[in-house]
């Protein structure tokens, strides 16, 4: 898994910024105005998303407009599919059990 786009999604407007994203391209000063951040600062994070592989841009005239790419999704989805299998047997064994439990109870009825 790469660090980077966790690192990456850890700060809270970044994320915020993935989650505008994900609707529609937009541009800086449109991220910024919904964030109600400075452009400047709305520019930084954009780089770090940007440095990490989370979005790329196209230039439009005189406008940067940024779009989320999907190969990182993908990765941290192929990484949390791990997580979710292991998950999923525990409940599958918690499940099994309660079943039996009440099996049991039954029986003693």
């Amino acid at each position: 898994m790469n660090t980077k786009i966790l690192s990456a999604l850890a700060e809270p407007n970044r994320l915020h910024i993935v989650e505008l994203l994900r609707d529609s391209p937009l541009t800086v000063g449109e991220i910024a105005d919904r964030l109600q951040i400075r452009q400047p600062q709305a520019s930084k994070h954009l780089r770090v998303l940007y440095d990490a592989g989370i979005v790329e841009f196209y230039a439009e005239a005189n406008r940067r407009i940024y779009k989320l790419r999907s190969e990182p999704f993908k990765e941290l989805n192929s990484w949390l599919e791990q997580y979710r299998e292991m998950w999923e047997e525990n409940f599958d064994r918690l499940d099994r059990y309660l079943q039996e439990l009440q099996k049991n109870e039954e029986k003693l009825k």
